[in-house]
């Protein structure tokens, strides 16, 4: 169902993709929007390695959303720093592609126990973590994307 990459010299292994997937703060989150327009936005996101799913928090409501209601399939697109060779001008890039299936959680302890985890990708203040869920964990659902494939390549821009 779906495609081998191309350039097989140029994919990472599973483990290379969850260590960006854990690692790296935001990608692009894309859904079958309106009219058939892909829709894709950026998304801060919290890897779970206890079930393999990603999670974002999201508002209620909206593009995406609704979009989501539609149509369940998405894909999540990440990629590191990059870095340069001695001597070499050209990016190197690791990227990761999620492919899955994304189910909208209203739990509210699930809602809490994921954002103070995803929180701590960005802060370890927990004054500023805690005041956050308090006033907003009401207004937030949580998405969890729930991988179908994942790939990963490496890609040099020269």
């Amino acid at each position: 169902m779906f495609r081998d990459l191309t350039r097989k010299h140029k994919q990472l292994s599973h483990d290379e993709c969850i260590r960006i997937l854990t690692e790296e703060k935001r990608g692009i989150l894309s859904v079958n929007g309106d009219d058939g327009y892909p829709y894709g936005m950026p998304m801060n996101h919290f890897y779970n390695s206890d079930d393999g799913c990603i999670y974002f928090h999201s508002g209620i409501g909206g593009h995406r959303n609704d979009s989501l209601k539609r149509c369940d399939k998405a894909s999540f697109c990440v990629y590191d720093k990059g870095y340069t060779k001695d001597g070499e001008w050209a990016l190197n890039i690791k990227s990761v592609i999620v492919f899955g299936r994304v189910e909208i959680i209203d739990d509210m302890e699930s809602i809490i126990s994921i954002t103070e985890k995803l929180s701590r990708k960005f802060t370890n203040d927990d004054e500023y973590i805690q005041k956050e869920i308090k006033g907003f964990a009401a207004k937030t659902q949580l998405l969890k994307l729930t991988p179908e494939h994942i790939c990963g390549k490496l890609v040099n821009e020269s």
